[in-house]
């Protein structure tokens, strides 16, 4: 995303800081979340259903700005396919998957799908790379074990942020 927001920049002042303002948005309430999920296993819709209003009015605002309907339509794709993958696993073994968990996924989906399908794949895969280490740490330290539950939201959001941050 930083790439991108270096074009938008450089294309469209206003796309710019739409995104801008959709990433500064989410940025406390990701670490919010993430807080709250670890205390309580828990991601609030109070905080969930606006990040998700926000992106997706930013986010697709950005595109219309730039004139750019694929950004559009990969954003609303990146969304859909995180949220029906994770709609799938929840409907698989649903004591596996929060519904919280879910409800989060269809926001991280707008942002990874505006920066592109290499950030939706980063972000997607690594949380379940980070979840699957640090589950491996309990187990390792004998802090947990197969039934132990964790807070997946923490892992999701880091992903998420690395993708952004980190892939280009």
């Amino acid at each position: 995303m930083i790439m991108r927001m270096g074009e938008l920049w450089g294309t469209s002042i206003p796309a710019y800081l739409a995104v801008l303002a959709a990433l500064c948005f989410f940025l406390p309430v990701s670490v919010r979340l993430s807080i709250i999920d670890i205390r309580t296993h828990r991601l609030p819709n109070r905080l969930v259903f606006p990040s998700f209003v926000a992106a997706a009015v930013l986010l697709l605002a950005a595109g219309l700005f730039l004139l750019d309907g694929s950004t559009m339509l990969r954003t609303v794709l990146g969304f859909a396919a995180m949220f029906g993958l994770y709609v799938l696993l929840r409907l698989v073994y649903p004591a596996g998957m929060g519904l919280g968990d879910v409800k989060l996924s269809a926001v991280l989906g707008l942002y990874l799908g505006f920066a592109g399908w290499p950030a939706v794949l980063a972000g997607t895969v690594g949380a379940f790379l980070l979840g699957g280490v640090w589950g491996l740490v309990l187990l390792a330290t004998r802090r947990g074990n197969g039934e132990t539950q964790i807070a997946f939201g923490p892992f999701m959001i880091a992903a998420a942020w690395g993708a952004l941050l980190l892939v280009p």
